[in-house]
């Protein structure tokens, strides 16, 4: 939805990539790699996002000051600073929000008989937890897969993901499991609770 307001689908996932990091810098090939994009584009995009005042040129490579032409790069970072900054953050926000709960929709929909869908991790910002995503039932793997790869690529970051049948699940339950104690004990979002949990 956002890369109609935006006009591009590569500036929204740099403006995803700049936000979900707020104090890395990125050289051009490297976000060409990351986005899967085009490296023209994306020197494109980044020119028109200097000149909004959303994101400045820097010397400061963070982390890879030792590769070789690391001093004839140019780094691009995020300027939190711009007056666009909190007004941008509020949008993404709310897209991401929207984002996430279309996929738990799609997710619970297509991925069978599905009693528990539990986001987590990634999706609350909870680094504590042990998995982002928990679907319980009698499901159907492949598409569970072909359906958290095309989200990869949207939202920008790996799905950690785990998929249990009830009986599994309760039974790692009862005993207390570490695992599944994990998953509640972080920030979560229930999709889907059948079980009652």
């Amino acid at each position: 939805m956002l890369e109609h307001l935006f006009g591009s689908k590569t500036r929204l996932k740099l403006l995803r990539t700049f936000f979900r990091d707020e104090t890395k810098s990125f050289y051009v090939r490297e976000l060409s790699r990351l986005l899967d994009a085009q490296i023209n584009a994306i020197r494109r995009e980044l020119e028109l996002l200097v000149k909004s005042g959303l994101i400045k040129e820097t010397k400061d490579g963070g982390t890879d000051t030792e590769k070789a032409g690391h001093a004839l790069r140019k780094y691009y970072k995020l300027d939190t600073e711009s007056i666009l900054y909190p007004e941008m953050s509020a949008l993404l926000l709310k897209g991401q929000s929207m984002g996430e709960s279309k996929f738990g929709e799609e997710l619970a929909k297509k991925s069978g008989d599905v009693k528990l869908l539990l986001l987590t991790g990634q999706f609350t910002s909870d680094k504590r937890a042990p998995s982002d995503l928990l679907i319980v039932g009698e499901l159907k793997e492949r598409t569970i897969a072909r359906v958290i790869s095309a989200y990869e690529k949207d939202f920008g970051f790996a799905i950690n993901y785990t998929t249990m049948t009830e009986k599994e699940f309760n039974e790692r339950r009862h005993i207390m499991d570490k695992f599944i104690y994990g998953l509640f004990e972080a920030e979560h979002i229930k999709v889907v609770n059948e079980l009652g949990v």
